[in-house]
Formats: C-alpha cells, sequence, structure tokens
C-alpha cells in the first residue's frame, strides 16, 4: 500500500534515489536479521570499536604539547597508550615495587600497586608466547576481551530480556560515552567480560561455577567487595523469602561459598601487596596518594560538593543525588532487570560512594553498571528513542575523548584524568 498524508490524500511511492535507499537499508536489516546472534553482537561491536578509532585519530589531530613527548599527530597506538597505561606498562616491563615509595613526611607516592596484576601479567605472558611487544600486545588484548564482553553481555541480557531488546541494550554498552576504554591498554574491557561473566552463572545459580571466575574477577579491578556485598544482600533476603520461595540447603551452601570466596577475592590484593612490600597497607597508603587525603569512608563526596555548590548547597546537591539515584533504581525499567542485578547495580554505587574519591576518572568506574544498559533497552521499544539514545551516546563519546583523553594543560599544571 502507498499510505496517506496527514491531510489523507494517496502518498506517491518513493522514487529514484531515494527508493533505491530504502530498499538497500530493508535488504541489509532483512539480512542482519536472519545472522546468528553472536554474528550480530560482534558486528554491532566492531562497528562501535571503529567509531571510536576514528574519534581517538580525529582527536589525536588536536593534540598539541603533552607530557608523553609525541612530535606532530601521534599514531593510534601511541594515543591511546597515554594515562594510566604507562602504569600497566611499567608493570609489564619491571613488576611492582618491594617498598612503598614515600616523600619526606612518609606519606606514600603515586605507584603500581594501585593497579591489579591480571591484565598486564596476561599481556606479559603472551609476549613470552609470541615475542611481540607491549605496544602491539596491551591493544589486541583489551580489545579482543571487549568482544568476548559483548558476547557475554548479550548471553546475560538475554536471560532477562527478548533477543532484540537485548542486542540494542549490547548497543547502549558499546557506545556509551566512556566506551572508547574498552579499546585501550586499561583492565576495564577485562573485568567487563569477566564481570559479565560472573554475574550470568550467578543469575542461572551456578555458584561454585563463579567461583574461580570471581576470584580471577576480583585480580582485574577492585568490584569484589561490591560483589561481595550483593551476595550478601540477595543470600539475606532468599533466606527472609524462603517460606514464599524455596531454598534449598544443597543451593544455600553453594551461595556462601561464592560469598566467601568473593569477600576473599576483595582482599586478595591487599594481601598480597602487604605480603610483598611488607607494609599491612600498602595497598590503602597508594590509594590515597591520588586524593591527597586519608581514606576515610564518604567524606570525598561531601568534599566535592562542597567544593562545587558550597558548604550549604554541597550537602543538600549530595542528598539529592542520591535520592535521584535511589529513585533510578527502584524505576519499573531497572526492576526488570531482576533483582540480582538490581541489587549489584546498587551494591556498585554503595561501594563508589563510600570509598571513591569522585574525579573526572569517576565516569569512567561508572563502567560496571552496565546491566543499566538493558534498562535503558527496556525503558521503550520505540526506534526513535533507541536510535536516539545511541546517537546521544556518540556524541558525548566524542566528548569524552576531546575533553579526557586529549591532554589540556590546566592553568595551574597538570589535567583531568580520564
Amino acid at each position: 500500500m502507498r499510505g496517506r498524508t496527514a491531510t489523507g490524500e494517496e502518498r506517491p511511492p518513493a522514487s529514484g534515489p531515494n527508493r533505491v535507499v530504502a530498499q538497500t537499508a530493508a535488504a541489509a536489516g532483512a539480512a542482519f536479521a536472519r545472522w546468528p546472534w553472536y554474528a550480530k553482537v560482534l558486528a554491532v561491536w566492531a562497528v562501535a570499536r571503529v567509531f571510536t578509532f576514528a574519534v581517538f585519530m580525529a582527536v589525536a589531530a588536536q593534540q598539541g604539547l603533552n607530557p608523553w613527548g609525541w612530535e606532530g599527530t601521534p599514531s593510534y597506538l601511541q594515543f591511546i597508550g597515554a594515562w594510566d597505561s604507562e602504569w600497566y606498562r611499567n608493570i609489564f616491563d619491571g613488576g611492582y615495587p618491594g617498598e612503598i615509595p614515600r616523600d619526606a613526611t612518609g606519606r606514600a607516592q603515586e605507584n603500581e600497586w594501585a593497579f591489579y596484576a591480571l591484565f598486564p601479567g596476561l599481556v606479559r605472558a603472551l609476549a613470552a608466547l609470541t615475542g611481540l611487544g607491549w605496544e602491539v600486545l596491551a591493544p589486541l588484548v583489551a580489545t579482543a576481551a571487549g568482544f568476548g564482553a559483548a558476547l557475554m553481555v548479550y548471553r546475560l541480557f538475554a536471560l532477562r530480556a527478548s533477543a532484540g531488546t537485548a542486542l540494542w541494550g549490547v548497543v547502549f554498552v558499546a557506545v556509551c560515552p566512556v566506551s572508547p576504554v574498552l579499546q585501550v591498554p586499561y583492565a576495564e574491557s577485562l573485568n567487563l567480560l569477566l564481570l559479565a561473566a560472573a554475574l550470568y552463572l550467578l543469575l542461572t545459580r551456578r555458584y561454585l561455577a563463579a567461583v574461580p571466575v570471581v576470584l580471577v574477577m576480583c585480580l582485574s579491578r577492585p568490584v569484589g567487595v561490591a560483589f561481595a556485598l550483593m551476595l550478601g544482600i540477595l543470600f539475606l533476603r532468599r533466606w527472609m523469602r524462603r517460606g514464599k520461595e524455596p531454598f534449598p540447603w544443597s543451593e544455600a551452601w553453594r551461595m556462601v561459598v561464592l560469598g566467601i570466596a568473593s569477600g576473599v577475592g576483595a582482599l586478595a590484593w591487599p594481601a598480597i601487596a602487604w605480603a610483598v612490600t611488607g607494609e599491612l597497607r600498602a595497598y590503602t597508603d597508594t590509594e590515597t596518594a591520588w586524593r591527597g587525603d586519608s581514606l576515610l569512608p564518604f567524606k570525598p563526596w561531601l568534599v566535592e560538593a562542597e567544593r562545587l555548590f558550597g558548604p550549604v548547597l554541597g550537602p543538600v546537591a549530595l542528598i539529592v543525588l542520591v535520592l535521584f539515584t535511589v529513585l533510578c533504581l527502584n524505576s519499573s525499567a531497572v526492576r526488570r532487570l531482576g533483582v540480582e542485578l538490581q541489587v549489584w547495580c546498587a551494591a556498585y554505587l554503595m561501594y563508589l560512594f563510600v570509598f571513591l574519591n569522585p574525579l573526572t576518572s569517576t565516569f569512567r568506574l561508572l563502567l560496571p553498571l552496565f546491566p543499566l544498559g538493558l534498562a535503558l533497552a527496556c525503558l521503550s521499544s520505540s526506534r526513535a528513542y533507541r536510535w536516539a539514545v545511541a546517537a546521544a551516546f556518540l556524541i558525548l563519546q566524542i566528548v569524552w575523548v576531546a575533553w579526557l583523553w586529549r591532554w589540556t594543560p590546566l592553568p595551574g599544571g597538570g589535567d583531568y584524568p580520564p
């Protein structure tokens, strides 16, 4: 049928180039719909990573004076090898210091113990096997882990949504504003892969199978505390509801084992730092080196709120932020994720609120909240809405790279870290 205009007149069929474009798009869409799920996911992720590559190169062309000594336009591998990638490379080259470097007052200085060992260790193992160097292997490992994470994220999302909505959830994760970090020599993509796998095993109640995944995950990024907190909340919830929902002993003890493993994993890296350096607070002292203050729960958020909004409006703004977060986590779209993913998001946000020093790197640290990508997809099935969200994310991705990845010296020296 030709269809009609708003006035009721018959609309003429598309003709000429418009008709060819429409037919080509329809044929491409029909062909894509016939692909197996993993091909769709990998294709979506590949397109997103190509877009990010173009963004990196466009921003690199604008890079001027910088602390890395690049002359002219840096190459792609040079540009993505900046910032925290240098710390990982130091670990790749020389491992961790045997003692915590300190200034004359005894305060710990920035050092490699703030960065977990799984990513540089994996790259080092592959280097021993292949003979390739950090410059090639580190981006390859990070990017490959991102593709693996995309497949795992889809499998997780497909437990809670239809195939189409799950794929759109992957799209939102693939193009989110901080997604460029998933193809640079950082540990985020590897952590995303392991976290998605751990959550998948949790949702399918394969608790013992999740134990080794969680233990390895805890050596990639500091997410173990939040994971253990989530398991504690879920266990208490199941126990209190055992009269309505069966909670057999055979399942309960497996869940307890996973919870204990999560707690052990959360403490593993601080314990390793202690064992190597002989200093009980080696890890926590190192973490405070970046914040210039003691590691007091909640305090950094209050300090930052007062700095931005003043001593009166600062605490008010912080309360508003907390209330808004609670409302979002209890929205119908987030509840559709299921209680496990809902509690995970709440537990991770609680962990950030207690321990995080809010800086520009906070945007990147929100990546473990990736299940909210599915919540966005569940919010509406409208194609216009979903394409608009994806477009907005792509624009914000450009902003993130141009603002934070590109070195722009501040008046007082240094720059905001990504």
